[in-house]
């Protein structure tokens, strides 16, 4: 496949047709985070040189697209912010900013599969030397936890195949890269939402109070009918990628 890489910055024409796509990525229900419904767009509007498109020319046809952030961090656990929905605010805040943050790495269907998601992580750490960064931070949404949803993900994180490769092909991808596992993040992304919404955005019915496992959840969804709430929190895992030398 033949694609040139831009920046929102170089072709914002790009970017709002990205903008427009992106819904085909993400489950339903993913798209309506607390904290990152209300930060995303201006992620994408004050820095718009960390988020970049995979572009087909010919076809004139976006295959995928990367967001990033930086922040300031310090090299220590206790130093990551917490969980995904934390990188915002020093994301956007004043102090100088020393890490990238990966924040998306989106492959529009028809494309997935064909190992883009290692040129995504790629292009970000370019991203990040071009910029002076040291290190490229992921909060990484792993891939198969879907199909575990009540294993806690600081012990799914340390799965492991009989090689000794992580068992999540999405940790395994990083992995292999010269990432370095961190610390899990098991309320990385808060969702909530009322009873019908979740019910509108997982297609299951929600009969009574309880803990649900739903289609594409990480986790359960803890439903409160009385109170008509359904909150939800993704878990995540922290790596680290070394742009060092």
């Amino acid at each position: 496949m033949s694609y040139s890489v831009f920046t929102h910055l170089e072709r914002p024409d790009l970017a709002e047709r990205a903008a427009e796509a992106g819904d085909e990525v993400w489950p339903e229900y993913n798209r309506h985070g607390d904290v990152t419904n209300v930060n995303w767009h201006r992620m994408r509007v004050d820095y718009p040189e960390l988020q970049f498109v995979f572009y087909d020319e010919e076809q004139d046809e976006l295959v995928a697209e990367g967001h990033t952030l930086a922040i300031p961090w310090d090299g220590s656990d206790d130093g990551l912010p917490d969980g995904f929905d934390g990188i915002f605010e020093p994301g956007f805040g004043d102090e100088p900013k020393t890490a990238l943050c990966a924040m998306a790495a989106e492959i529009w269907p028809r494309h997935q599969g064909g190992g883009l998601a290692v040129k995504l992580l790629e292009a970000m750490g370019d991203v990040g030397r071009r910029y002076g960064y040291q290190d490229l931070l992921a909060c990484v949404r792993p891939s198969w936890k879907e199909r575990y949803p009540l294993a806690p993900i600081g012990e799914y994180a340390q799965w492991r195949r009989a090689d000794g490769q992580p068992f999540d092909p999405w940790i395994r991808v990083h992995v292999r890269i010269g990432g370095e596992l961190r610390r899990p993040e098991p309320e990385s992304l808060k969702i909530s939402g009322t009873v019908a919404e979740w019910e509108e955005w997982t297609k299951l019915p929600f009969p009574v109070s309880g803990e649900y496992v739903f289609p594409e959840g990480l986790a359960t969804v803890s439903i409160d009918r009385e109170a008509d709430v359904g909150l939800y929190y993704e878990p995540n895992v922290w790596l680290r990628h070394s742009l060092r030398g």
